[in-house]
């Protein structure tokens, strides 16, 4: 997930980071994250620095508080991960298999609501830490995810690179295709009709940066917790205006218009969160944390 609109830096504008590693011996490891940021054009510029003592929580703390820009850390153990307050966050792919070996839309809320197919093709237009793209790819569909800070980006394509060299993860892999931009610019450079050579979308998902209270009733106060994820991207990215959302929205339901299927948007919310662009949905599939409104073409 992230926002339309950015918070830190407006798109095209080099992003400095700060890395720290703990081993000359990842060296060749910090070569293959540059070269990722060459290959795909990300505006990072990336400082690096050998950390001498142990990477405590103490010391995660410190180094959060100290640094005017992001910084990521690769660990002992080889791990790429952004600090965010003095925590550790980051894609974490591995640690979602059981759910990816299981999905279907009986156990997921998403897959009910997209009702996606092995010949889909989906652009997840708000990808933050990637785990929806992989319940959506575990069907076998082709997805797009398009997040626009580029540390993000960036985090995602690491992990994507990590997670092909496991045997069992190389398939659904192939089928995830990230891009650092906007959704709207994005959007814009799609073809008007895209019949013919070009595949049609057939699901545009939605899940903006909404305001940290919208998991909590109003009145009572209550509602879920903000986990160390949502938390981080908040730092990142801001809630869409009203108009961004219109636009979003717009956008998305004219991409889906040529799909051969039923093409929708689906767009995730808190429960008890407004609905996007003050637009109601065709239909809502939901449980007591999370909203999956759904706009049909």
């Amino acid at each position: 997930m992230s926002a339309p609109r950015p918070a830190v830096n407006p798109p095209n504008v080099q992003s400095y980071c700060h890395l720290f590693y703990i081993s000359d011996s990842q060296q060749a490891q910090i070569e293959r994250l540059q070269a990722l940021i060459v290959q795909h054009q990300l505006p990072i510029v990336l400082n690096t620095e050998r950390l001498h003592d142990k990477l405590t929580q103490k010391r995660r703390q410190q180094l959060s508080q100290t640094s005017s820009v992001p910084i990521l850390v690769l660990d002992q153990k080889d791990k790429l991960s952004w600090l965010s307050d003095g925590l550790s966050v980051a894609p974490e792919w591995d640690k979602l298999q059981r759910r990816v070996v299981s999905a279907g839309r009986k156990s997921e809320l998403l897959l009910q609501a997209a009702k996606v197919t092995a010949d889909s093709r989906v652009i997840d237009a708000t990808a933050g830490f990637g785990h929806d793209s992989l319940i959506l790819a575990s069907t076998g569909a082709q997805v797009t995810m398009l997040e626009q800070q580029p540390l993000m980006a960036l985090l995602l394509l690491v992990e994507q690179q990590r997670m092909s060299t496991q045997p069992n993860w190389q398939k659904l892999m192939s089928r995830l295709h990230i891009i650092n931009t906007d959704a709207l610019s994005y959007f814009v450079t799609l073809p008007a009709d895209m019949t013919g050579a070009t595949k049609a979308v057939d699901v545009v998902y939605l899940d903006p940066m909404f305001p940290e209270d919208s998991y909590q009733d109003s009145k009572t106060g209550k509602g879920a917790k903000v986990g160390k994820h949502m938390q981080a991207l908040h730092q990142l990215a801001s809630p869409p205006t009203l108009e961004e959302e219109r636009q979003l929205l717009q956008h998305a339901q004219v991409i889906v218009g040529n799909s051969d299927k039923q093409g929708r948007v689906v767009v995730k919310r808190p429960q008890l969160a407004s609905v996007l662009a003050n637009q109601q949905p065709s239909e809502s599939w939901h449980n007591e944390a999370v909203r999956f409104d759904g706009y049909f073409a």
